[in-house]
């Protein structure tokens, strides 16, 4: 049986990245090898296989949407879950059956997975050929010739400086209207529960004028949002060599914010100890900053909060809840995580973490039952005593309470105008699109003569816990 269960809130049309693996496109191009990657976990994971695409182009490859017609396959990996694990495990089990056929094909490991288990990885899995942390990617072209030569090349040295600032990423799954930009690696806080620090090293931020130039080529190319990537993106800071200019978040969000009115800027993720008032009002100052943010909160009592290294308690995080709706306002949109089950966690805290989310009114969220990591801080200082009956029994309680509430907060839209923007046709009707608004929430109406990358005005006429229904106005 599974240590682990994972059930997630999430807008219908947002499902990839989450609970399937996302693979890159196709590009046509004769006479080259063909590399396909297959990523798991986290939006970091999918950009950074954006950049390993670019890195294997320069090295002479071209990617594939079909692993039967790779030369290399890469697996993009996650290792802050077991169940994540167990997945990657179950692909190679499959592709085992592909090398079998082919023996010239390699396969490869990258991230988090990748970096936790390191050359034990190719003792467990002899279908590995390549292993790379997710510091290692600039030296994939040279551990693919290695293994060309017959021989197992590993590479999960963690470095304190790389943040592949001057690779320009292969967006060849992207919907060429919104995009990720990575603004800094790592991450230093110590949550007991997260292998996150041991797997991709200490937070580094990357040069601000880069990040600027990649989200001016993307307005340039069509795209009209972007996501600024990070473990802990309030904690972002850079210097000039000089000491003459100095940037904190705040200052990035806005740069960005400026390249033009018609780029929608999100972020991801914010840290509750970190996230500043100067924050939120920079946020306020820019229409086109969207009103939302994912503000994990882990668990809703103090005590489980220290247990958990998060550096804050309930009246802190609730706290910073009312400075939220205090500067965005009732309707900005907030997400958050929280785990069930962790370690010594009795009724009457799980019943805190529940009275927090009340207190909140999450929109939606994303809601785990606790799964001991080894090597962990949790795993090392705390009994897993929390049975794993009364682990998915509070896990469906916040999942009951989550689902009401996002109900709730998606009807206050009802009879509103929202401002889409269109990013695609919805999974469930050729006849409908869908995008989102300024909180982050699913919006489907009528195709009509819309393409992907407007801007419409939708009334909501109608909606669920996880999208909201409309029609297209034209406002005066």
């Amino acid at each position: 049986m599974e240590r682990f269960t994972e059930l997630t809130i999430l807008q219908p049309e947002d499902k990839e990245g989450i609970e399937e693996p996302r693979t890159l496109g196709d590009e046509l191009v004769e006479g080259k090898k063909r590399l396909y990657i297959e990523s798991y976990g986290c939006q970091m994971n999918f950009s950074d296989s954006e950049i390993v695409a670019a890195v294997m182009r320069n090295a002479g490859f071209a990617t594939t949407s079909s692993a039967d017609e790779a030369d290399l396959i890469f697996l993009n990996t996650c290792a802050i879950r077991d169940n994540a694990e167990q997945k990657v495990r179950n692909r190679l089990k499959q592709l085992n059956t592909l090398k079998k056929k082919k023996p010239e094909l390699m396969v490869g490991m990258l991230g988090c997975m990748a970096e936790r288990l390191k050359t034990k990885l190719l003792e467990e899995e002899q279908i590995v050929d390549i292993v790379a942390g997710p510091d290692a990617y600039r030296d994939i072209p040279k551990l693919v010739e290695e293994a060309e030569t017959g021989q197992k090349a590993v590479n999960v040295f963690l470095s304190r400086e790389e943040t592949y600032a001057d690779i320009a990423p292969i967006r060849l799954n992207s919907n060429g209207v919104t995009a990720f930009i990575s603004i800094m690696r790592g991450c230093d806080n110590m949550c007991s529960f997260c292998v996150v620090p041991f797997t991709r090293g200490r937070e580094r931020s990357r040069d601000p004028h880069s990040i600027v130039r990649e989200a001016e080529q993307l307005f340039n190319d069509g795209y009209r949002e972007v996501t600024l990537l990070g473990q802990n993106v309030d904690s972002y800071k850079w210097e000039s060599e000089n000491g003459e200019e100095r940037v904190n978040f705040a200052h990035l969000l806005e740069r960005v914010a400026l390249v033009h009115p018609d780029l929608r800027v999100r972020f991801s993720t914010s840290h509750p100890k970190d996230i500043t008032d100067e924050v939120l009002h920079t946020m306020a100052k820019y229409d086109n900053i969207c009103n939302y943010i994912h503000l994990p909160a882990q668990s809703g009592n103090s005590r489980i909060l220290k247990l958990m290294n998060r550096t804050y308690d309930r009246e802190w995080y609730l706290g910073k809840i009312d400075r939220i709706r205090a500067i965005l306002g009732d309707d900005c949109g907030i997400s958050h995580d929280m785990i069930s089950g962790f370690c010594s966690e009795t009724e009457d805290e799980h019943q805190d973490s529940l009275t927090l989310m009340e207190y909140a009114r999450f929109d939606y969220g994303y809601m785990f039952a606790y799964s001991e990591r080894p090597g962990t801080l949790a795993a090392k200082k705390y009994a897993d005593d929390v049975p794993e009956d009364v682990k998915k029994r509070r896990l469906n309680e916040i999942i009951a309470l989550q689902q009401r509430m996002s109900l709730e907060r998606n009807q206050r839209h009802i009879g509103k105008v929202q401002r889409v923007l269109v990013e695609g046709t919805s999974k469930r009707s050729e006849d409908d699109l869908f995008g989102r608004n300024d909180q982050n929430k699913v919006v489907v109406f009528p195709r009509g003569n819309h393409q992907k990358g407007e801007y419409v005005n939708v009334l909501v006429t109608d909606c669920t816990a996880a999208t909201l229904l409309g029609t297209v106005i034209n406002e005066q």
